[in-house]
């Protein structure tokens, strides 16, 4: 049977643009006298209709209705656009902000990192701040000092522990912010993107503390990240966040696959060039009309690593004759060239025929396939250049268009760290067991 830690209805949270008040006194006074009598807030957007709810110049509704089950045990990992309410419901869930309207029930202690310092007194030393945070969750002195000495090794400020926390670096408080969290054992762990601040080694130390103490001790984490590759890494249920409401909930490989197709598809970048017009390097006997990139029979500009990305190119021939060799160049942000490939005729791929042949004047399309898990994630710019009886430059685009390569699900690690260089191709590996007798003479 579930057992619900979190349980959330009808969750609302509205906030007034630009003033703390109404604006008139009148106005302030009947939502005093409503909220007295236990009535609904006249001049809340959440009891008009729906109209009014979008088209409300005045008002926002950061989590517009809510309803959320939490089980003992998982590590729920929440995702979305900075703007999305991701923030807001973990304040509402660690008590530092109360909703507008709608139920909210947490079964046990909650520990929570949102933002550099919280939970800690400035002016208090890190070992004053450790018991207070106890004190806090409701641990009584000797179990604060039961786990102290783990606490600080776990934050690394033991040379520090007796200057005021005010004095920290944001490094240094987040990790003792973290050990403190998740070493006195709260039912309900909430974690905002905040331990990015933390250097890598870190960032995988804590990853690690979050899932040792879910799975050995059942405790529930609340982890709101950019970093798809942690959040793939580290949770075991997703929900997708947009304006306030819940978009999508469920695995992390399919909501993550979700959010980043939602924003792919929102994105402007050319991902089909008409440069027919564009004045082009070459001895003129071809004009590029078009390049286009495409992925599941689509334009676009994005594409995920494991993805084949089509490059097609339309050209036109004032030649007759014209002997024409295509060719790509993809380059790095400093347009330096990662790899070039053209046209070339070859019996094992079963390449172009159309390679160094006299072409009829007249348009001509070329196509070719960069294969998924070929190039690195990350930025490149395609140019195209096609050469005449194979030394002479007939049109050249220049780096015309840009492609995006990300790499969100198949991460190296827990960490938002990338594979170095460009060329990412999978090859072979095998490895297998020795007698151990050779190497113990």
């Amino acid at each position: 049977m579930s057992d619900p830690v979190i349980h959330i209805e009808n969750l609302y949270k509205e906030y007034r643009l630009g003033t703390i008040g109404y604006g008139t006194l009148r106005e302030d006074l009947e939502s005093f006298w409503a909220k007295l009598r236990g009535k609904k807030d006249p001049n809340s957007i959440i009891n008009k209709s729906e109209n009014n709810l979008i088209n409300s110049q005045d008002h926002i509704l950061a989590l517009n209705n809510i309803n959320l089950k939490v089980n003992k045990g998982e590590r729920l990992g929440i995702i979305g656009k900075n703007g999305a309410g991701k923030t807001t419901l973990l304040k509402i869930l660690s008590r530092i902000s109360s909703p507008t309207s709608g139920i909210v029930k947490i079964k046990g202690r909650v520990a929570s990192l949102i933002a550099v310092g919280t939970g800690f007194h400035p002016e208090l030393t890190g070992r004053e701040n450790i018991y207070l945070n106890g004190a806090i969750l409701g641990l009584k002195k000797r179990e604060i000092k039961k786990r102290f000495d783990e606490i600080i090794d776990f934050s690394g400020v033991e040379k520090f522990i007796d200057t005021p926390v005010k004095r920290y670096s944001s490094g240094m408080h987040i990790r003792l912010g973290f050990a403190v969290a998740a070493h006195l054992e709260p039912d309900l762990l909430i974690i905002d993107e905040i331990l990015a601040v933390g250097d890598a080694d870190f960032q995988k130390k804590a990853i690690g503390k979050i899932k040792d103490i879910n799975r050995k001790d059942g405790r529930t984490v609340l982890f709101v990240s950019h970093n798809m590759k942690a959040i793939a890494n580290l949770c075991n249920k997703v929900i997708f966040l947009e304006k306030g409401k819940i978009k999508d909930i469920g695995t992390p490989k399919q909501i993550i696959q979700s959010y980043l197709n939602n924003n792919r598809n929102k994105t402007k970048y050319f991902n089909e060039i008409d440069i027919s017009n564009v004045p082009q390097k070459g001895n003129g006997s071809v004009t590029i009309q078009k390049i286009m990139l495409i992925g599941d029979d689509q334009a676009k500009s994005n594409f995920d690593i494991n993805e084949n990305i089509k490059i097609q190119i339309d050209y036109y021939n004032k030649l007759e004759g014209n002997k024409l060799c295509v060719y790509i160049q993809v380059l790095n942000k400093n347009e330096e060239i990662v790899y070039a490939s053209g046209n070339l005729r070859s019996i094992t791929t079963g390449n172009d025929k159309w390679f160094d042949k006299p072409h009829p004047k007249g348009m001509y399309q070329t196509f070719c396939l960069i294969p998924g898990n070929f190039l690195n994630s990350g930025e490149y710019n395609i140019s195209v250049f096609i050469q005449s009886n194979i030394i002479e430059h007939a049109a050249l685009s220049g780096p015309i268009i840009k492609l995006i390569i990300t790499d969100e699900l198949g991460s190296i690690s827990e960490l938002n760290q990338e594979w170095p260089g460009y060329i990412r191709k999978k090859i072979i590996w095998k490895t297998k067991s020795l007698p151990i007798e050779k190497y113990e003479k």
